[in-house]
């Protein structure tokens, strides 16, 4: 029974069919959406005029399954890093070296670099996320700045600053156009793999647990989440995906130069990509992929070999965050919000005088249901 109070009360109402009815339209307009981006990414390889248009599909896909396996760590840990390049590119290295050297199948090395790359990442995991905040992000960028000299300094392995040429999966009579093509699929299959892992978290135990973690590390800890054992077991699940899209791009790029696969330029766009789509949302990170990967060619394009690309999509990511701050999903669900109908006796406050005379009302009924109750069984025990 509601207690009284002189701040009053509230008393709710259910939902209206207006309500019911609007939500029902969201929900089968995202299908809609969904279903038509379906179609859209199946046709892509077929709709796309030219050999370079297709490319920028291949080098698109291949930044969502970047932001898609950055994701696992910053989307539901909330830490930050810099560094994820340092999997991605030891993704293509070791796929490309267990190829030329011991001679495995392409799709096994990819498989066995990205199975190496995650077992690594356990002792880097267990000494980085022991610190937190701006800490953690100086350690990201101190191990791909350290990778990064390695692979220029150990020449013998790694082709020093000459790069190393990755022998590509298919044979010679598949022509560049079709690599293009059967590498855009595969490239959209490791998001859709990853995606659905992400998914599978998100409604986890697990991904409850990382998710008080990215609230408040300090509070999940003292509620008993073992936190350190969960941020290291999705550190590793999200080195895993990323090496396994660094060696895929390697797989389809044919080369790998040092400076770009252990860039912390590399790093930034993932996160980037993410934040942009929204960090929180399942397909946050593969719309900031589409929209940061569509810019940057764009504006290659535009300026040539210069950096101002870079200029120009850093402009357009600031008016983004000024404006989108928590995303480009988010918002356009804070948009749709907006417009969802009102309940008609959404939420009424009650005075205390209002609340005492609906609590005598209460009793008063009970107390007569009661009295009928005890008729009721003397009129049956005197029949």
């Amino acid at each position: 029974m509601p207690s009284v109070s002189d701040r009053g009360a509230t008393a709710a109402a259910p939902p209206s069919d207006a309500r019911t009815g609007f939500d029902k339209a969201v929900l089968g307009g995202k299908g809609l959406l969904l279903l038509a981006a379906a179609v859209l990414v199946l046709a892509f390889p077929q709709m796309a005029p030219d050999a370079f248009i297709l490319s920028v599909g291949v080098v698109i896909a291949s930044y969502a399954a970047l932001a898609v396996s950055w994701n696992f760590v910053g989307g539901f840990t909330g830490y930050i890093s810099l560094g994820h390049a340092a999997y991605s590119g030891l993704g293509g290295y070791g796929t490309a070296l267990l190829i030329i050297e011991t001679g495995l199948n392409p799709w096994v090395a990819l498989v066995g670099a990205a199975v190496a790359v995650a077992l690594l990442a356990v002792p880097i995991g267990v000494a980085s996320l022991r610190v937190r905040g701006a800490s953690f992000v100086i350690v990201s960028i101190a191990l791909v700045l350290i990778l990064l000299l390695v692979s220029q300094s150990w020449a013998d392995v790694t082709g020093g600053s000459n790069g190393l040429r990755v022998p590509r999966p298919f044979g010679p009579e598949v022509l560049r156009p079709e690599q293009h093509e059967r590498f855009f699929y595969l490239h959209v299959g490791l998001v859709l793999v990853a995606l659905a892992v992400w998914w599978a978290i998100d409604r986890s135990r697990f991904g409850t647990g990382l998710k008080a973690i990215r609230e408040d590390e300090d509070k999940a800890q003292a509620l008993g989440v073992p936190t350190f054992s969960y941020k290291l077991a999705v550190f590793v699940i999200s080195a895993f995906f990323t090496a396994l899209a660094g060696g895929m791009y390697a797989l389809w790029f044919g080369s790998l130069d040092p400076i770009f696969q252990f860039s912390i330029l590399v790093g930034s766009y993932m996160v980037l990509m993410s934040l942009l789509g929204g960090i929180r949302s399942l397909l946050g990170p593969v719309v900031g992929a589409v929209i940061v990967g569509y810019a940057l060619e764009f504006f290659k394009a535009q300026y040539g070999d210069t950096q101002f690309h870079l200029v120009a999509l850093g402009l357009l990511l600031a008016l983004v965050v000024l404006f989108m701050p928590d995303g480009v999903l988010p918002a356009l669900g804070s948009l749709v919000n907006r417009f969802r109908p009102q309940q008609a006796t959404s939420i009424r406050e009650m005075t205390a005088a209002e609340l005492l005379e609906h609590n005598r009302a209460v009793e008063t009924a009970r107390r007569e249901e009661g009295d009928g109750a005890v008729v009721r069984e003397t009129e049956e025990v005197g029949r």
